[in-house]
């Protein structure tokens, strides 16, 4: 089975590129002129992209002219930013790679931050930073922060405490399939804001995001190492222990196996180990004082637990700081009983042979679960937990690391929902209209479908997760 879902080969003609190059400022380029390859490089090096036409937008007259090129040849338009989620390969697409539009600007008048399309959170946390303001950003800072906002945007820090991401954006400036570009707020463009937050890249190219800032300087948080052969005791006394935090605390927990390279923590260094995620934005005390069951579980192996200031969030998770080849599998349990935790343990526990890097558990609950004060599109607001599996390698261990990850989505599917956060979703995982249908909900997804039907009819915008026009 293919990863990806093709739109058959495209073939430009150098007449038509040079006219496309004539209207855009960033470079424009073929699979056979030199630069194709950096223009079209992913974050997860397992997911590669191959368009008819690569063109690096350096504004947003750039995507207009691009958009407007791939419309008028009936040419899918496919976006990348940072290459952490690739959901297809846009083969025979015109790819807009938007790294070169990375502004930030910070307004502390008004706790507001505006970036545009291609900027990742490691460019927008120092300036926040400045004024002693937090965005509700992810747990690592290479990920591109419009893609992160569109699906949802789940903080390990923020989360709980002030809900999804998605639900702070307050404007969008985006280039619809007609070429337009559009301001989008609450009262300018309702239907649109609505879908924009939470529906993916199904709508157009967002080339601008204007999302709320919280007051926030530093948090309590890191992680718990544990050797392997805790997992039990670890992932039970965590599963009892975590539905008692205040919404003011977030934790999950990670089975890790790390390979035997340098750039690994001397710990953790080619081991398996029970990675106990934890933040706090109450005082060290009151959370060292909730901590105390966990870090009475056994000795641990490596402890980063410690304030930070929060541009320095990426360090609770210590996710991959350059780019590596993955695949995953993601599932949304209504529960996460002593039965899931056995279950899971057989299939990733210290005795499964199971050679995944990655296998966690996400407790959510307290305002991830509130609707926002201005409705929007996230699916997924019931789940309690979140199951996220990962294996990372080469090309030739992929069948092993599907079928583990297989393993671990059947563990734990008699808990399971099928409506979801869609930051989670893969290659492969919500790439049907049914699948998507019941990811997002039977009447999200119609509004959905007939928003899309009403800015993007002839589906240009499809190499994604993609809602089709109604």
């Amino acid at each position: 089975m293919t990863l990806y879902d093709t739109a058959g080969p495209a073939s430009l003609s150098r007449a038509e590129i040079a006219d496309l190059t004539a209207q855009v400022a960033g470079p424009v380029v073929l699979p056979d002129d030199a630069g194709y390859q950096d223009e079209c490089a992913t974050f997860n090096l397992m997911t590669p992209v191959r368009p008819a036409v690569a063109v690096g937008a350096t504004s947003a007259a750039d995507v207009q002219a691009a958009v407007r090129f791939a419309a008028g040849r009936d040419l899918p338009v496919a976006v990348l930013a940072t290459g952490h989620q690739v959901v297809r390969s846009a083969e025979g697409a015109v790819l807009l790679n938007m790294s070169r539009m990375n502004a930030v600007h910070v307004d502390p008048t008004r706790n507001l931050a505006r970036v545009e399309g291609g900027v990742r959170w490691r460019q927008v946390l120092p300036e926040t930073d400045k004024y002693g303001l937090a965005p509700a950003s992810g747990s690592s800072p290479t990920v591109g922060v419009v893609g992160y906002h569109l699906g949802g945007g789940l903080s390990p820090v923020l989360g709980r405490m002030h809900g999804y991401a998605a639900d702070h954006v307050q404007a969008l400036e985006i280039v619809t399939a007609d070429g337009e570009l559009r301001q989008v707020t609450p009262s300018s463009e309702p239907d649109l804001f609505w879908a924009l937050r939470g529906g993916k890249s199904n709508f157009g190219v967002v080339t601008a995001l204007e999302f709320a800032l919280f007051p926030l300087k530093h948090f309590y948080g890191g992680g718990l190492f544990f050797a392997g052969e805790y997992a039990a005791k670890v992932l039970h006394t965590w599963r009892n222990w975590v539905v008692g935090l205040p919404p003011e605390m977030t934790s999950s927990i990670a089975f890790l196996r790390r390979p035997p390279r340098p750039e690994m923590p001397e710990p953790l260094r080619g081991t398996f180990v029970m990675h106990v995620r934890f933040s706090s934005l109450q005082p060290q005390e009151e959370a060292e004082r909730l901590l105390a069951p966990i870090r009475e579980i056994a000795p641990t192996v490596m402890d980063t637990i410690t304030e930070l200031p929060y541009s320095m969030a990426g360090k609770v998770h210590m996710d991959p700081p350059n780019p590596v080849p993955w695949v995953e599998r993601a599932a949304a349990l209504r529960d996460f009983p002593r039965e899931a935790a056995d279950a899971l343990l057989a299939a990733v526990g210290p005795d499964s042979g199971a050679r995944l890097v990655l296998v966690e558990i996400r407790a959510l609950g307290g305002a991830l679960e509130r609707p926002p004060a201005v409705p929007n599109a996230v699916a997924g607001r019931s789940v309690r937990w979140q199951v996220v599996g990962l294996g990372a390698g080469s090309p030739d261990q992929i069948p092993v690391f599907q079928e583990q990850l297989k393993n671990v989505v059947d563990a734990v599917a008699p808990w399971a929902q099928n409506e979801m956060y869609a930051n989670l979703l893969t290659a492969g995982q919500g790439t049907t209209p049914e699948e998507l249908r019941a990811i997002y909900g039977h009447e999200r997804y119609d509004r959905l479908a007939a928003i899309k039907k009403r800015y993007d009819p002839r589906n240009l915008f499809r190499m994604n997760h993609n809602i089709t026009p109604a």
